[in-house]
């Protein structure tokens, strides 16, 4: 699994981080981030779900 997420579309609404803490976090601007090293979701299952969650679709979960 790899997880990006598009910063030209993230708003900073912080769904990602409240979902999957373990996996996202808001930057110092506030905008959505994937923890370093965490690019792979870490085996979190609430990754999906918070991909979901992202109001504006920022988040692209992909298969490897």
């Amino acid at each position: 699994m790899r997880i990006t997420i598009d910063s030209n579309v993230c708003i900073g609404a912080g769904q990602c981080a409240l979902t999957a803490p373990g996996v996202f976090t808001q930057d110092d601007d506030g905008f959505g981030a994937v923890l370093p090293g965490r690019e792979d979701g870490a085996g979190d299952p609430l990754t999906r779900e918070a991909a979901r969650a992202c109001p504006v679709q920022a988040i692209t979960v992909t298969e490897e």
